[in-house]
């Protein structure tokens, strides 16, 4: 089997159909594999305006042509719709073994289609695709539901799913898969309104062959050796990413008490040492030797006395500092009970944040919050509404919705507190210390991520975080790197030492596609993601009115947050104009004509 299948998958779950279609070799050249493939196919296939609760909503689960090769670091998986949490275009990428395995039986796209008549889940071996009914699935946690599907179809089955949170339609339902979650945007809402509890495959290993065998196999080598010595390799190893709390609090970017304060004066309580000292067995995704993951005792709720994978950095921040909290266990907690429900920790927590901020400011009252004293840090309090959220029940059925619509729903002055972006929520950067991710997050065509486009130099203290100018084409550039690095896919952290050009020849050597030689023709393929992704966006009416920053951060001067005190997004206008110039969009954020017939896009 070659490195791209050049074969997707169409599952049509109205009437239980299937059929395999043919990818061109020229939507590989234009786009890739992964991210890429998914966005052209979602623009071509999607009519405008179309609710993301509709069956017609396309659900791609999409692989990048590197993975299974045996490079470290590329053998996750990517799942692309239109979020109900945004309405725009979204990518939610995860780990594990599931995308490897829909190689292994000879798809890089699995579009679905349609919505089943009845709770239903599907299950794909050498003999095709099979429809079941999930009626006996229902209600299951992930972890249960994977243990009963292996059992159905054997040991080596792999399956991405959902959990109660998905089929109750909470607006950032996750998929999971092993361990592992497609986190954001609400992709497992999408699948739970298709009434589909999970996607199963069980097939033989098939390894992908490279074009450029003895190449590759050399360049994947150098890879494996570079990665052994490589500093941020072996940080990530040792401590996984909770070591990111300590940096971004040293920063002053670590969001408090719903972004009011940038510090915590206990954040040795919830260190990467900290939770290095509970980590019973490391953890990681296939084929990659980086193993940046941590399995941790669980103490209380629903998966009491198991080990999980986490939390990662963004889960400590959205159930600690963001709520006033610097409880380890707690966190550990908190993120089994998110698992168990299949929600995203970061909408969860910036949701009971905000509900949490609306109880300080009399918004709100017990008789809003089904009897619950939601002042910060009241861990009892955050824990039942994990559950009522998970649950569609109670208050959690409002803040279920995601901020924007909460606060929609509030009325009065809640908006004023409702931290988002185009409607996602926000991660753990707080973005008035460094305006480059101001910028970045802005603009991001899925909302307020912070992996559209990392501002690396600003994180690395080469470039000033506080300037509000000349940073336009910087931003503009790291979201084309970005946009390739998911298509292939590159993980964020099992891609130590690797750039654009290193990808270009890895590559070459696998697929045997000459033009994917040059780093620069990459990056132009990275900008063609951009711009198709804005296509999509723009059809919905998105513009410049949409790549904003919530008022707090353009009015509001960050305090307790050491070296970033005072700092406020006072000039987004300017940063916008400037991105907008180094992609060759209108003043108003829109492809021109000439940019889309540059590009190849039609319109």
């Amino acid at each position: 089997m070659a490195t791209y299948t050049g074969k997707l998958l169409r599952i049509n779950l109205t009437d239980s159909t299937w059929q395999e279609e043919d990818i061109a070799d020229s939507s590989y050249r234009h786009y890739i594999s992964a991210r890429g493939l998914a966005a052209k196919y979602l623009y071509e296939e999607l009519q405008p305006h179309m609710d993301p609760f509709d069956p017609e909503n396309r659900l791609v689960f999409s692989i990048g042509v590197l993975a299974g090769t045996g490079l470290q670091g590329f053998s996750k998986w990517c799942v692309t719709s239109k979020s109900p949490l945004t309405n725009t275009i979204f990518r939610s990428i995860s780990g594990g073994n599931f995308g490897v395995w829909m190689k292994y039986a000879g798809y890089d796209l699995l579009i679905i289609q349609g919505k089943a008549p009845v709770p239903s889940y599907v299950y794909l071996d050498t003999n095709g695709v099979q429809f079941h009914p999930a009626d006996s699935l229902l209600g299951l946690d992930p972890r249960e539901l994977q243990k009963r599907l292996k059992k159905n179809h054997g040991p080596r089955t792999e399956s991405a799913c959902i959990g109660l949170a998905g089929e109750k339609l909470v607006r950032y339902a996750v998929i999971s898969s092993g361990d592992r979650t497609a986190a954001r945007g609400g992709m497992g809402t999408v699948m739970g309104a298709k009434n589909l509890k999970a996607v199963a495959i069980n097939v033989p290993v098939q390894k992908p062959v490279p074009f450029h065998k003895s190449a590759f196999e050399k360049l994947v080598q150098e890879q494996i050796c570079m990665l052994k010595g490589h500093p941020r390799r072996e940080n990530m190893n040792t401590f996984g990413t909770p070591y990111i709390t300590t940096v971004v609090d040293a920063l002053g970017v670590l969001p408090v008490k719903n972004f009011q304060e940038g510090t915590i004066q206990q954040v040795e309580d919830i260190s990467g040492e900290v939770f290095y000292d509970l980590k019973k067995a490391k953890a990681g995704c296939y084929l990659c030797m980086t193993r940046c993951g941590g399995m941790r005792q669980v103490t209380n709720g629903p998966l009491e006395d198991s080990l999980i994978d986490g939390p990662e950095y963004e889960t400590i921040y959205a159930f600690g500092p963001l709520l006033g909290i610097a409880d380890k266990q707690f966190i550990i907690n908190a993120n089994a009970a998110c698992d168990y429900y299949g929600i995203d920790t970061i909408s969860t927590g910036v949701s009971i944040a905000f509900a949490c901020e609306l109880f300080e400011k009399d918004i709100l009252t017990t008789a809003d919050t089904d009897g619950l004293d939601l002042s910060w840090g009241n861990k009892g309090s955050v824990f039942s509404l994990i559950e009522k959220i998970g649950k569609r029940e109670g208050m959690g059925r409002l803040l279920g919705e995601g901020v924007r619509i909460a606060a929609r729903n509030m009325g009065a002055d809640a908006s004023l507190y409702a931290m988002h972006i185009k409607g996602l929520e926000l991660p753990g950067y707080d973005p008035r210390g460094i305006k480059g991710y101001a910028l970045s997050m802005a603009t991001s065509n899925i909302g307020g991520s912070h992996m559209y486009g990392r501002p690396r130099a600003e994180l690395a203290g080469k470039v000033d975080p506080f300037a509000e100018e000349g940073k336009g084409e910087s931003i503009a550039q790291v979201q084309k790197e970005q946009a390739v690095e998911d298509s292939l896919i590159a993980c964020t952290f099992g891609n130590s030492g690797l750039d654009v050009a290193k990808y270009a020849q890895l590559l070459t050597a696998a697929t045997g596609i000459d033009a994917f030689g040059e780093g620069d023709n990459l990056l132009r393929i990275g900008e063609r993601i951009l711009c198709i992704e804005r296509c999509f966006n723009m059809r919905e009416g998105f513009g410049r009115k949409d790549d904003a920053l919530p008022r707090r951060l353009t009015s509001e001067p960050l305090r307790k947050a050491g070296p970033s005190t005072g700092q406020v997004v006072k000039d987004l206008d300017t940063l916008l104009d400037e991105y907008y110039e180094a992609l060759g969009y209108t003043g108003e954020g829109l492809p021109t004509a000439e940019k889309l017939n540059d590009l190849g896009i039609v319109k």
